[in-house]
């Protein structure tokens, strides 16, 4: 965000109860029902200063799909791996077997012309 009175970028702190460095998203996620948290926005070339307090009225949770959580920390482990390879072939290998692997797998559209209605 741009500091409303001279355009500079401004800071975003969240209240005492936090190190410096914690996000706002953090701070929400970490809160109790019927906490309030203050974020202050700073603006250190002319001294622009808001505070604002969020409060948190109640929590709803629920419990994700079981797989769908396993899929997305398979493919966030997946992709870091391939971030830390450098040469292009060992990706194009990569590639490849992941295609092979998709070719070997049976489609859904063939289980499911195999069902006895």
């Amino acid at each position: 965000m741009d500091c409303p009175a001279c355009g500079s970028s401004v800071t975003l702190e969240v209240g005492a109860d936090h190190p410096p460095s914690a996000s706002l998203t953090d701070a929400l996620l970490a809160a109790d029902e019927d906490e309030c948290i203050e974020v202050s926005r700073n603006c250190w070339n002319c001294g622009w200063h808001e505070v604002r307090q969020v409060c948190v009225a109640s929590i709803e949770t629920t419990e994700g799909d079981e797989t769908a959580i396993e899929r997305a920390a398979l493919l966030d482990e997946i992709t870091d791996e391939l971030a830390a390879i450098e040469c292009l072939a060992t990706l194009e290998d990569a590639l490849a077997e992941v295609r092979r692997q998709r070719r070997l797998e049976p489609s859904t559209a063939d289980t499911d012309a195999d069902t006895p209605e």
